[in-house]
């Protein structure tokens, strides 16, 4: 692990002693959790932005969030963006996915 210090506002501090207190844990195990939650979700909307803009396949796209393909299928659908596939993505996913 590897220390790093940052600036927070009083109340996020009070907040962040809240939980820990709460749910029996050190200040650092809060942040950790609320950090590791903040890059799964940039993951997510990075990759979602990708695939918006054609960039990437929805297999890769939920490779880069870190997700099943089936995750990434699902969050595109409670987003309301609509999935596209053709048959040349089909076949790049496929062999990707053969290829391990």
């Amino acid at each position: 692990m590897e220390v790093v210090a940052a600036r927070l506002p009083k109340e996020v501090a009070r907040q962040i002693e809240r939980i820990a207190l709460e749910e029996k844990l050190d200040k650092s195990s809060v942040i950790a959790r609320a950090t590791d939650l903040y890059i799964r979700e940039w993951r997510l909307g990075k990759a979602i932005r990708l695939y918006e803009e054609g960039r990437v396949t929805a297999l890769k796209a939920a490779s880069l969030a870190n997700r099943s393909i089936w995750e990434f299928l699902e969050e595109l659908e409670k987003k309301k963006i609509p999935t596209r596939y053709s048959a040349e993505e089909f076949i790049e996913d496929f062999e990707a996915a053969r290829k391990g």
